[in-house]
């Protein structure tokens, strides 16, 4: 008699249901599994004889198949160990549950029968609701993220025996649950505020104005300015994740096994900052099996690249698909999977190789072609793709010697939230949550200025040298401008303010 065990699989960001059959005959005793399973796969069948034994259970003395289905699609991870196990344990006659059927089955099996924790349950979950599938059985490290699916009986088994007592009906494990209220309780308090900050107002502004817009920022200024220090307090002025927001960013960090222990949800943005030896396919995400990568961590959040110039030129260019489309497609022989990419991008580079030209205080020892040279990295097309480009300048002994920076980032935070509120009202039902992933028709019917407003931008379009993705992205951050200052139209003070953000190009590029 074959048994069948519904477990799951992630391919991307999308779990699947994977049947594992289990079938039994006289030959020569072992196990064989089929239906392209990878290594990690291949190997469960000596971790599932190991905690059979160990468990209490008999190790069948006949020759036992595993086929994996569907058989055409490749199977990844040690998470199939538990369905597998149980299959065998059924086909062999030591378990009896007419229920089976009901029940989706994950986890990695130590070789003392113990559960580990699986990566990816969150979507196979929600994969196992969406086919009609209620309970879930998991690692019990990993009850509270399933237990976030409502309507699905989740129980987080800590060994093989409580699994299999719960199946037979001999004892019953306790079913996970999760108060939304009580999980999903946004971050409100940081270790940094931008309250630290002395001096750098105009840097502060054009920061608020990113997270009002969720605008790309590129700041260039000496050592020690401050770029790092103000891009590390970004966070505290973001507003808070909305639940779907933090369902779509848990469900990404939870099939990158990033997910906190013993964590349901992320309730904060993430902000991430990769080192600049990172490789390209690290940064956008990818692989034999497509993983996420840096870009789709920091979605709905920040990903913050310090010292911009030394990444990888390749690293820096396979950026510019995924932030101008707000997702990132990888194809491969086993299928095409997609990942969302909707984060800020704050950049912060020197000026030059010895980080002072420009400098009101330091002399730059760099020549023109070396200055060139150095900022030449960032091609025209990526810096194209920051709507703000700031000049942080050395801080003023004055600044230092005041006891507080001033605002606190509580303080900015609510002006952020309130023009938040006015964008997600104004764009209701149309599938945006910012200014900054306005469309051409979207810019043309919501950031229209007037004829003052268009000579002016006529003119700076021409003297700069303007591409047309620039021209859009000015309208876009006056239109954030004119958001936090509660107007609703453009007016010739808000494009100037957009217009300075965009300028610095021709100090540093010589353009």
């Amino acid at each position: 008699m074959v048994s069948k065990i519904n477990s799951g699989a992630v391919f991307g960001l999308d779990g699947y249901i994977i049947t594992v059959e289990a079938d039994m005959f006289t030959a020569l005793p072992g196990i064989d599994i089929v239906g392209l399973a990878d290594t990690a796969v291949k190997e469960s069948k000596e971790r599932v004889k190991a905690a059979l034994k160990n468990s209490g259970y008999a190790v069948p003395q006949k020759r036992v198949v595993i086929n994996l289905a569907p058989a055409g699609t490749k199977k990844n991870g040690p998470y199939l160990d538990l369905p597998i196990t149980v299959a065998v344990l059924m086909v062999s006659g030591q378990l009896v549950c007419d229920a089976i059927g009901d029940f989706l089955l994950l986890g990695e099996l130590a070789l003392d029968g113990s559960l580990r924790a699986a990566d990816g349950v969150l979507p196979m979950t929600l994969e196992a609701r969406k086919k009609g599938i209620k309970k879930i059985i998991v690692p019990k490290d990993n009850a509270m993220e399933a237990a976030i699916v409502t309507d699905c009986e989740v129980y987080g088994a800590s060994c093989l025996a409580e699994v299999v007592a719960h199946l037979s009906g001999e004892a019953q494990m306790t079913q996970a649950k999760v108060n939304i209220d009580d999980v999903f309780v946004p971050t409100s308090a940081f270790d940094a505020d931008f309250a630290d900050v002395k001096g750098q107002e105009s840097a502060k502004r054009a920061l608020e104005v990113a997270a009002a817009g969720a605008h790309n920022c590129l700041m260039i200024g000496s050592p020690g300015s401050g770029k790092t220090m103000l891009a590390k307090r970004l966070p505290s002025i973001l507003p808070d994740l909305s639940f779907e927001e933090a369902l779509e960013v848990t469900k990404i960090y939870s099939i990158a096994g990033k997910l906190p222990h013993g964590s349901a949800l992320i309730t904060h943005r993430p902000f991430r900052s990769p080192h600049h030896t990172v490789s390209s396919v690290s940064i956008t995400g990818g692989g034999s099996v497509p993983t996420p990568g840096e870009i789709s961590l920091a979605h709905r959040g920040v990903l913050f690249l310090d010292e911009f110039p030394e990444f990888r030129k390749d690293a820096i260019e396979a950026m510019r698909q995924p932030l101008e489309d707000g997702e990132f497609t990888v194809s491969r022989v086993a299928g095409t999977a997609t990942f969302p990419s909707s984060a800020m991008l704050i950049a912060s580079m020197n000026p030059c190789q010895c980080g002072y030209f420009g400098d009101s205080a330091r002399e730059c020892n760099c020549t023109p072609l070396s200055i060139q040279k150095y900022i030449g990295k960032i091609s025209g097309p990526m810096l194209d793709r920051f709507d703000i480009q700031i000049q942080v300048s050395a801080v003023k002994y004055e600044d230092l010697a005041q006891r507080r920076g001033g605002e606190s980032s509580a303080e900015i935070k609510e002006r952020v939230a309130k023009a938040r509120e006015i964008q997600l009202n104004r764009y209701r039902n149309m599938g945006i949550f910012s200014n900054s992933q306005l469309s051409a028709s979207g810019i043309e019917e919501f950031c229209a200025i007037d004829e003052t407003g268009k000579n002016l931008l006529k003119d700076v379009f021409t003297k700069l040298g303007l591409s047309a993705r620039a021209h859009s992205r000015i309208l876009k951050v006056a239109r954030t401008i004119a958001d936090l200052a509660g107007e609703a139209d453009i007016s010739t003070v808000h494009l100037a303010e957009a217009i300075r953000y965009r300028s610095i190009d021709s100090r540093f590029w010589f353009r």
